[in-house]
């Protein structure tokens, strides 16, 4: 799977499940958390469904700004993790 196509699944869940908005214009360097778009409950939400959707668990040490702040970042963590 590309990182462009694991860049897009993570945007839709984001907009619609999350954000409730699918037509938010998040960019791939929209700060999550630091901005204010998501909070812990939701950061959670999104590790579970990495987990589901790419089957890659992160790891406790992982769940941080660093890998989780914007969608480049999640997709480009994944994409390392399905390569291991």
């Amino acid at each position: 799977m590309t990182e462009e196509a694991i860049y897009g699944r993570l945007r839709t869940f984001i907009c619609q499940e999350l954000l409730h908005r699918p037509n938010y214009p998040l960019e791939p360097e929209t700060s999550l958390i630091a901005g204010g778009l998501i909070d812990s409950f939701s950061l959670v939400q999104i590790g579970f469904f990495v987990e589901d959707e790419f089957q890659v668990r992160i790891p406790d040490k992982d769940f941080n700004v660093e890998n989780l702040d914007t969608l480049q970042a999640i997709s480009h963590y994944v994409v390392k993790a399905l390569h291991r």
